[in-house]
């Protein structure tokens, strides 16, 4: 039996989008649903769709209300165009995850619907901390709005936060209202080092438990050795990134210093969150068991960048070396496989086994919202 032609989409209106999700459902097709492309490597392997719906038409940023402190955009927008414009307005996202391999590639769309996020969580939130309002397409054709443009009335906010972090099984997002900050003129980063994971993990305990107003709070390890990094915003930036770095000394950490040119540092932290070859972890735990996930990491030989605050971690490793990381992570905390080869990814669920309560929960929202089942099968949790 001959195999379909994957038809590949970009429609140009939200009508045309939901036209597109209707004429799939009722042919019984699988619809595969993508903007920039860059985190399509997530979840569980799909089976091969018979449409490819690509946001890259709607690339419209609809409203900027710097008054309010919001904007309108499309799906498609990419996240840095976005972060270009606002910045016009001395505004921004707060959202600062890896944008793809050239830098510019990742879109709105795809940053919500994954709930990406950066070292910008710390103060900030994730997504659904900033969304305020959506637009998406379900799959029986309906154009659904819920939310608000203004940060004050919150009617169906709760839609907002469900379709972000779904990886496209409810709908297609076709706009997000999101809430904005002003844009910090100056930033400094503190930083220093320490080979051993306990002093490293106190550290960043009493760090994130100081009133210390940061923009971020991260932890990187590699060889044996790990840091903290901790960056002020503001006129008095290297001021107070000075005496954060006279906190770090005060616990025990080496090589305290201040780097005032520091978005090289930050850059780096964000590439941790991604890798091309080898396998990747996300692994969230008690932020007072960062020692732990550290050793676990170590046993692993491999590399970690994370909130230090949040007990968020990423960890890079060969894929070989995945079931010593997992066998050594402290009780309770939850791995995800995001980045890895190939012949893994199809070898095991990236999910992991979630209760059978919550699994239950995510079918029913799934049969809610995607009755049909086209949208993106098999990705998410438990093969939704």
């Amino acid at each position: 039996m001959a195999t379909r032609e994957l038809r590949r989409l970009s429609p140009p209106t939200f009508e045309r989008a939901a036209s597109e999700l209707a004429g799939a459902a009722e042919a019984g097709d699988a619809v595969r649903i993508c903007g920039g492309a860059t985190k399509l490597g997530w979840g569980n392997l799909a089976s091969e769709p018979a449409l490819e719906l690509n946001t890259s038409g709607l690339d419209r940023m609809l409203e900027h209300n710097v008054g309010d402190f919001t904007a309108l955009v499309e799906a498609g927008v990419p996240l840095s165009r976005l972060q270009e414009a606002l910045a016009t307005g001395q505004q921004m996202l707060a959202l600062c995850p890896p944008l793809g391999a050239d830098g510019r590639d990742a879109t709105i769309g795809g940053v919500f619907a994954t709930a990406d996020s950066g070292p910008l969580r710390h103060r900030y939130g994730g997504p659904r901390d900033l969304v305020l309002g959506v637009t998406v397409a379900l799959s029986d054709g309906t154009i659904a709005r819920a939310g608000s443009k203004v940060i004050k009335n919150v009617a169906g906010y709760d839609l907002g936060k469900l379709f972000t972090g779904s990886f496209g099984t409810l709908g297609l997002i076709l706009s997000v209202c999101v809430r904005l900050h002003p844009l910090p003129a100056l930033y400094a980063t503190a930083l220093a080092a320490t080979p051993d994971p306990a002093t490293l993990g106190a550290a960043a305990r009493a760090l994130a438990a100081a009133p210390l107003e940061l923009e971020a709070l991260d932890v990187a390890w590699r060889s044996g050795r790990g840091g903290i990094l901790a960056r002020c915003a503001g006129a008095a930036a290297v001021r107070r990134a000075q005496r954060v770095a006279t906190l770090m000394r005060e616990h025990g950490l080496e090589e305290a210093d201040v780097a005032d040119d520091d978005a090289g540092l930050w850059a780096r932290q964000r590439l941790g969150q991604r890798s091309r070859s080898r396998s990747l972890v996300r692994v969230v735990a008690r932020p007072r068991a960062l020692e732990d996930v550290l050793r676990a990491v170590q046993s692993a030989d491999g590399t970690l960048v994370g909130r230090a605050a949040l007990g968020i971690s990423f960890i890079e490793l060969d894929p070989g070396a995945l079931e010593v990381l997992l066998e050594r992570l402290p009780p309770g905390a939850l791995a995800v496989l995001l980045d890895a080869p190939a012949e893994l990814r199809g070898s095991r669920d990236p999910w992991g086994t979630p209760s059978a309560p919550a699994l239950e929960l995510m079918r029913r929202v799934k049969m809610r919202f995607d009755p049909a089942a086209v949208l993106n099968p098999g990705v998410f949790v438990g093969g939704i």
